[in-house]
């Protein structure tokens, strides 16, 4: 697609550098429970809730030894803190139990694991492992869809769509310009065209006016 390299460069110029869940995806395993924390929540209540869990414990066999009131209680902030937390022993168990306690580099292996599915896994090989991945969160979803990159529904096909689209050298890259931009610029709602450096390319911005 024509405007793939030119929306690349303004949003890498308007997002220098690298700071996506920086204190907390520093391994594979904690980029794992990261993303399961994510999920049905708001991006500050994700690290929020990771940053207070990993300063009790921080590997499969540390998290493994609290209580699960503990983790309740750390995590709490992100949410349906019960059934995560049962989600992050049985991971973790999985983990241990399968795999020696390290987080598998195989999309099918960690399918196979509790609370993964195909947007955790990529985020796991993406920020845990640095393989190009194109993870589909609510962010890229709907920027895709209002960028004329997709006309899925689910985030499975938009990824699909995605991964035929978009130069595989954008890919190391691309899930965190666009979270920030729908952190900044594009929100979920009410999105904020009037200052947006992207008009000239956005499928939205053309059918609204």
């Amino acid at each position: 697609m024509k405007n793939v390299n030119e929306i690349f460069k303004l949003l890498k110029k308007r997002y220098p550098g690298r700071k996506f869940f920086s204190d907390t995806h520093t391994t594979p395993y904690k980029v794992l429970i990261s993303t399961i924390l994510s999920q049905r929540t708001k991006d500050a209540n994700t690290l929020k809730a990771a940053k207070a869990l990993f300063k009790l414990a921080d590997t499969p066999q540390k998290i493994l030894m609290l209580k699960p009131s503990a983790i309740q209680k750390a995590i709490r902030p992100s949410g349906f803190y019960k059934n995560k937390t049962k989600t992050i022993l049985k991971a973790t168990k999985q983990l241990l139990e399968g795999y020696e306690g390290k987080v598998p580099k195989s999309k099918d292996k960690l399918l196979k694991l509790a609370g993964v599915g195909p947007k955790t896994a990529s985020c796991v090989l993406l920020f845990g492992y640095k393989i190009p991945q194109l993870p589909v969160d609510v962010h890229v979803f709907i920027i895709s869809r209002r960028l004329g990159w997709s006309n899925k529904k689910t985030p499975h096909e938009v990824e699909q769509d995605l991964e035929k689209r978009i130069p595989k050298k954008y890919w190391m890259d691309l899930n965190e310009l666009l979270v920030r931009f729908g952190q900044d610029v594009c929100l979920t709602r009410n999105p904020k065209c009037s200052i947006c450096p992207l008009t000239k390319y956005c499928k939205y911005y053309k059918n609204k006016k």
